[in-house]
């Protein structure tokens, strides 16, 4: 008897190692060093500068993940069921302005007041002030745009927009976060930067070889953009005028690392008054995956693990500003993470709106 139950217990612990160590996961991970994760210091220090938001009622929808202020004064923000809502700068006046039937995650607006959308479902849209939806582009060649993430648009009309990943998109892999997850734990940086050009409808790659490309910004001359790398805790300086540049080969003369060895998962990019760009985390750095950096087979199994069991940062308010030389000249934390997953924030005169993965309304500070 006692001998057929070992022979059932050890067949159970074989078959689990088995599967630990053999079953098919969807990443095929890449060996990477992260750098020793810098801490909460010196202009990162600890605070509650963050803590305490006001909040917009959004009427049960979540995630407010960008936030712009359009050509006619009213707020816009888009959110998870795939709706862009329209409101006063004050929340009153509340209502949907369209539903793109996937999920923008950023947005702009151009000179003829068009909301120009980066779609994770559906690629780069044109949305008119009346609410028709143009795609203006999805692919280049037969290449799709899997994982449309951040956009702005140049004086001249030009486009630029991150694609995160071209491994993993989100309407095959269960939606934004779960994609995000896959692409970072797999490092194999396929994220590129794309050009769009109105007058010829014609995309290009500005910039590849990035883990996970999100947020997108442009200089003042726009000469450059700012890019966020988010798998690798880091911002990129690179020249607009760049031509298929893989930057997994290291910087040159037309991309540098500007900010590098940040304290979390840097996601969008927004231009703020008097010159600088506010940035904000997604989570905070995790000691146990920077720790499977280097160890490719373990990352594996960890997508074998329930996923109550992965390694997923904490949540944890943070937002800075930094100017276009790499200067930090301000940081707003919330280390309750109250409000998860602060992404950016958008700054008018009187206000600082917190954007969001997840939340369940729009915070906001006042001035």
């Amino acid at each position: 008897m006692f001998k057929k139950l070992f022979i059932g217990l050890g067949a159970v612990v074989v078959a689990g190692l088995a599967y630990l160590l053999a079953w098919p996961v969807p990443i095929a991970p890449v060996a990477w060093q992260a750098p020793p994760a810098p801490g909460y210091q010196g202009p990162h220090a600890p605070n509650q500068r963050l803590a305490n938001l006001q909040m917009i009622d959004l009427r049960g929808e979540i995630g407010p993940e960008h936030i712009a202020i359009g050509k006619d004064g009213k707020l816009y923000t888009t959110v998870l069921s795939g709706n862009i809502l329209r409101m006063s700068p004050d929340g009153s006046a509340q209502e949907v302005f369209i539903n793109t039937g996937g999920r923008v995650l950023g947005f702009d607006f151009d000179a003829a007041g068009n909301l120009i959308a980066a779609d994770a479902v559906k690629g780069l849209l044109s949305v008119s002030p009346q609410g028709q939806v143009q795609v203006l582009a999805d692919r280049i060649g037969d290449d799709p745009i899997r994982y449309a993430d951040g956009v702005v648009v140049a004086r001249n009309g030009k486009i630029y927009l991150s694609d995160a990943s071209t491994r993993f998109a989100p309407k095959d892999w269960g939606g934004t976060f779960e994609a995000s997850v896959l692409d970072i734990l797999e490092q194999s940086a396929t994220g590129r930067v794309l050009e769009y050009d109105p007058a010829s409808r014609a995309v290009r790659v500005v910039a590849r070889g990035l883990s996970f490309a999100n947020g997108v910004a442009l200089s003042s001359d726009e000469q450059h953009l700012f890019v966020n790398e988010t798998g690798k805790y880091r911002v990129w300086k690179i020249a607009v005028g760049a031509q298929d540049l893989d930057i997994a080969q290291g910087g040159n003369a037309q991309a540098q690392v500007l900010l590098d060895n940040l304290p979390g998962y840097p996601d969008n990019l927004m231009r703020g008054l008097d010159g600088k760009i506010w940035l904000g985390f997604a989570k905070p750095r995790n000691p146990t995956i920077d720790g499977m950096a280097g160890k490719p087979w373990l990352r594996a199994l960890t997508l074998r693990l329930p996923r109550a069991l992965w390694p997923i940062p904490k949540a944890y308010g943070h937002v800075i500003a930094f100017t276009e030389d790499g200067k930090v000249v301000a940081d707003l934390q919330d280390p309750t993470g109250a409000y998860p997953e602060t992404t950016a924030i958008t700054e008018t005169l009187e206000r600082l709106y917190v954007q969001s993965l997840h939340a369940k309304g729009l915070g906001w500070l006042k001035k």
